[in-house]
């Protein structure tokens, strides 16, 4: 790949995307970002992340609004800009919504990562960083969990659409013999948190004096991870897929914490006492996330140095000037 050859991030003014651009920046490097500015939240805010982007980067960084859907589109990106790179991370996200229209996650997901696939091996772009999610395991009982475990039995459409990227992925490779990463992301926080997600909305509700909906007894669990340490992570796997050909591997913090003690430790970065609205556990949730990190430990010195309440104070710190 020539050393000037810019990565290509879709969704890339989302949470993880502006990230992954910004530390891709910082190190010198060119990006293209690709995004739709989709409604699922305020697009406001990711419109924010990409004037930030462009004010970081200068002439280095590019923005372009468009569908991952749109092949024409997508094709006239890789003509312009010959990345020599994909990230691919755009994606309709969350477990909960996925219940109520499997359909839309299902052409956004699975259509959207094909026609991304298909772009890059017309344009001969043969390194490829995929999403995938811990949700892929399901409701598996053994933990920690190992990227050779068993994922054929999801429990969500998002996670079935998850999975099935793995296995486009897959078979991209093997047709192509283009290198391909799929990341297993483990439930990431940290500032520009997307809003949906629990922590955000937790810190709203609880500075605001508002009900925190815990669902279930408090006892599920899940293996949060710092916004820093899954970039980290990213870019450990662009620089190291090659020698791989295709691979999956897990990003998490590999120490879950329990719904109850994240409530508590959110209230105290916060300074409140929550006020808990019980009710019935969600279908479609796993009842525990666990990372097994020995695989990306060792082939991509991944190393997760967030403790948990620093990175609260991280999110809580960028937040609450936002209220």
């Amino acid at each position: 790949m020539p050393a000037e050859a810019p990565v290509l991030i879709t969704g890339a003014a989302g949470f993880i995307g502006s990230h992954l651009a910004e530390a891709l920046l910082a190190g010198g490097g060119r990006v293209v970002g690709l995004d739709c500015f989709d409604e699922f939240y305020d697009p406001a805010v990711k419109r924010e992340n990409a004037e930030r982007l462009a004010r970081a980067g200068g002439g280095r960084f590019t923005m372009i609004e468009a569908d991952v859907r749109d092949a024409r589109a997508l094709g006239r990106v890789f003509d312009e800009h010959r990345p020599g790179s994909v990230v691919h991370l755009a994606a309709r996200a969350g477990v909960r919504p996925s219940i109520a229209d499997p359909a839309l996650y299902a052409d956004v997901n699975v259509t959207g990562t094909a026609r991304a696939l298909a772009a890059a091996q017309r344009a001969g772009c043969r390194r490829i960083v995929v999403a995938s999610s811990s949700s892929v395991y399901g409701g598996n009982t053994k933990v920690p969990f190992a990227e050779d475990d068993d994922v054929s039995r999801p429990i969500s459409p998002y996670a079935a659409t998850k999975r099935a990227c793995e296995l486009l992925a897959r078979t991209h490779h093997h047709l192509t013999g283009a290198s391909v990463a799929c990341l297993r992301f483990f439930t990431c926080y940290g500032p520009r948190q997307r809003p949906d997600l629990a922590i955000h909305s937790f810190m709203r509700r609880i500075a605001r004096g508002e009900p925190v909906p815990v669902f279930g007894d408090g006892s599920t669990s899940r293996d949060y991870t710092f916004i820093r340490d899954i970039v980290a992570g990213v870019t450990a796997a662009l620089e190291r897929i090659e020698a791989h050909g295709f691979r999956v591997w897990n990003l998490g913090s590999s120490a879950p914490v329990r719904l109850d003690e994240m409530v508590e430790s959110v209230a105290r970065v916060v300074g409140r006492r929550p006020v808990i609205d019980r009710r019935e556990p969600q279908p479609g949730d796993a009842p525990h996330t666990f990372a097994d990190l020995t695989r990306s430990r060792a082939e991509l010195g991944y190393e997760p140095s967030t403790p948990f309440e620093d990175g609260l104070a991280a999110q809580w710190a960028w937040l609450r000037d936002r209220l």
